[in-house]
């Protein structure tokens, strides 16, 4: 097996993403680019201190169906949205 493979969990496998702590410049690149990372079934999990509705609208414009968005935790304390490639 090549060393340098980049081995991805199964499909319905569940990657974490906690935006809290990166820098506020680099998340939407970096949200960008995991979610490009993404393989269909694959769901990135993604934490953050505020609901981030900027974000969402600008996946909805870069993806559109591709990639759904489900909120699984929504409060003043953070959310958690789930991401799933279709």
């Amino acid at each position: 097996m090549n060393q340098h493979a980049h081995v991805h969990l199964s499909p319905d496998q569940i990657y974490p993403f906690d935006a809290r702590g990166i820098a506020k410049r680099f998340r939407h690149a970096a949200i960008f680019g995991a979610l490009d990372a993404l393989r269909t079934g694959e769901t990135m999990r993604f934490v953050n201190d505020h609901d981030p509705l900027p974000l969402l609208d600008q996946l909805q414009t870069r993806y559109g169906e591709s990639v759904s968005i489900a909120y699984k935790q929504r409060g003043p304390e953070g959310v958690v949205i789930d991401f799933a490639k279709r």
